[in-house]
């Protein structure tokens, strides 16, 4: 991306029949550079043709494809979706052409973080206790129990982070075999050993489809003194449950305090990559800034992983470039498929986003949207490909299927081991994903300065002070190590994460 910023607009590419508004730009105006004058206001984050378009050809933003003209465009008109629409095109996957050898950090050049490093050799950035459910119908008990731990029921333990109940609208209702089963069965086990937690309670009704005993035989897991589990039905009800579960988590506070936190090589963190309520902005500032901080992450040893499938459609061809052999590519290829058979047999279409937030902030179409999201992922080899919720287990940059909704998407990337998220917004999304830190990225400054208390880092300064992408991206990683060390991020300070666990449901609930 060689970017021209214009004052007034924002040029991406020297091909681009387009520009973006950097500010409100009012109707007459005359655009620096393009010699073209606006037709109507144009608001921040939105596009101003630079030459005539016509209707069928296609409208490029990055170079690449976002849509197509649905009306006659002329020099100097507001393009968005009163003119400009979704439109499929031939993909050049052109498998592993771009995949080039890493530049990795080694020994004392590697960065560091302070980590907690559990009995098995798992690395964790926070150490929660969670109480867990297989069930709806256990969920108050579960949240019950992590209350009776606030208001000062942890004084006496620093350095536990907290009692968290993660809870779901599933587990019952559901067929026992296939993939929607599968998938919830991935998810409890991801949490249930995720190395941010030192102690797991699960808690079942007793008679759900989703019954503990198929979990335990699936993955052959055994009660310990930090995994216990539990039914409503066999403990004898709502109130002795809670006195059960209450007194489990107390057993197992002394243990889960005694942590410490030691140097760590960052070849530990395993980095959830995510964006929702995005805008004009986010593909110019945050996202390719992110994908810097993803790129350094990388060349010290880690691991990024880029999701929300539906999102990066349309910018596949930029990913399977980046494969380290074709097989990999191809699994990639293989996610983009069975996403538009999930898609056509539920009766939508890719083109189900963007969201009307995200046109408000100028995005068009899914394409510019994915272009735009893509670019969180940085410029490394894409090493491996995931379903969602797996385990991963490859360093480096990997994709992980996932749907575009961010708790969803989070909820699988963690599952799958993820041990820190960076969310860049746009409009000001409101996140956070217990046992996991968050740190919340702006696209805009305006935003951030109207929502500082929520935002950890302002990337709107790549545009508003001319900060160079790359200087953002180390910004980033250097708050990546900081939260990971145990800083709290503003996501942390406002008590977000307890309500964000949604597992993905797929197929049918009867």
């Amino acid at each position: 991306m060689n970017q021209i910023i214009g004052g007034t607009t924002i040029r991406l590419h020297q091909d681009d029949n387009v520009v973006v508004a950097a500010q409100n730009i009012g109707a007459g105006a005359t655009i620096p550079g393009e010699g073209v004058v606006t037709a109507s206001p144009v608001p921040s984050g939105h596009k101003i043709a630079t030459r005539a378009i016509v209707a069928g050809d296609y409208v490029r933003k990055y170079n690449q494809i976002i849509g197509v003209a649905t009306a006659d465009i002329a020099p100097g008109d507001h393009v968005h979706v009163q003119n400009c629409a979704m439109s499929d095109f031939e993909r050049d996957y052109a498998f592993c052409a771009d995949a080039r050898p890493t530049q990795y950090f080694t020994g004392q050049d590697r960065a560091t973080f302070k980590g907690i490093v559990r009995e098995d050799g798992r690395v964790a950035t926070r150490n929660y206790i969670g109480v867990m459910t297989t069930v709806n119908c256990s969920a108050t008990v579960a949240k019950r129990v992590a209350a009776a731990f606030e208001n000062g029921g942890l004084d006496e333990y620093p350095n536990v982070d907290g009692v968290v109940a993660l809870v779901h609208g599933t587990g019952c209702g559901m067929a026992t075999k296939g993939e929607g089963f599968d998938v919830l069965q991935r998810i409890l086990w991801g949490f249930l050993r995720h190395p941010n937690f030192a102690g797991v309670i699960l808690i079942g009704l007793g008679c759900e489809a989703a019954q503990i005993r198929f979990l335990l035989e699936a993955y052959g897991i055994k009660a310990t003194e930090t995994f216990q589990y539990m039914t409503m039905q066999g403990t004898g009800g709502t109130r002795a449950t809670i006195e059960e579960g209450v007194k489990r988590v107390k057993a197992m506070l002394p243990k889960a305090n005694q942590v410490k936190r030691e140097t760590l090589s960052a070849e530990h963190l395993s980095l959830c990559l995510q964006c929702g309520g995005s805008d004009g902005y986010s593909g110019i500032t945050a996202n390719p800034a992110l994908g810097a901080a993803a790129d350094l992450l990388v060349r010290h040893g880690g691991t990024a992983i880029l999701s929300e499938t539906p999102e990066i459609y349309g910018a596949e061809h930029l990913l399977t470039r980046r494969a380290v052999d074709r097989k990999i590519g191809e699994k990639l290829i293989d996610r983009i498929k069975w996403w538009e058979e999930y898609t056509t047999r539920n009766g939508g279409e890719m083109n189900n986003n963007p969201s009307p937030g995200n046109k408000d902030g100028g995005l068009t179409t899914i394409l510019e949207k994915s272009l735009g999201a893509a670019a969180k992922g940085g410029t490394t080899n894409l090493v491996d490909v995931y379903k969602y919720a797996e385990p991963i287990s490859a360093k480096g940059f990997v994709f992980m299927d996932s749907p575009g909704y961010d708790p969803v998407s989070a909820t699988g990337q963690v599952a799958s081991g993820g041990n820190i998220i960076c969310f860049t917004t746009g409009r000001g999304s409101a996140f956070g994903f217990k046992p996991v830190p968050s740190i919340k990225l702006a696209t805009n400054t305006a935003m951030y300065q109207k929502l500082s208390e929520d935002m950890d880092i302002d990337c709107g300064e790549v545009l508003s002070k001319g900060v160079p992408v790359p200087e953002m991206g180390q910004r980033i990683f250097d708050t990546i190590l900081r939260v990971a060390s145990g800083e709290q991020s503003k996501s942390e300070e406002l008590g977000y994460g307890d309500n964000e666990f949604t597992p993905w449901q797929i197929g049918a609930t009867m």
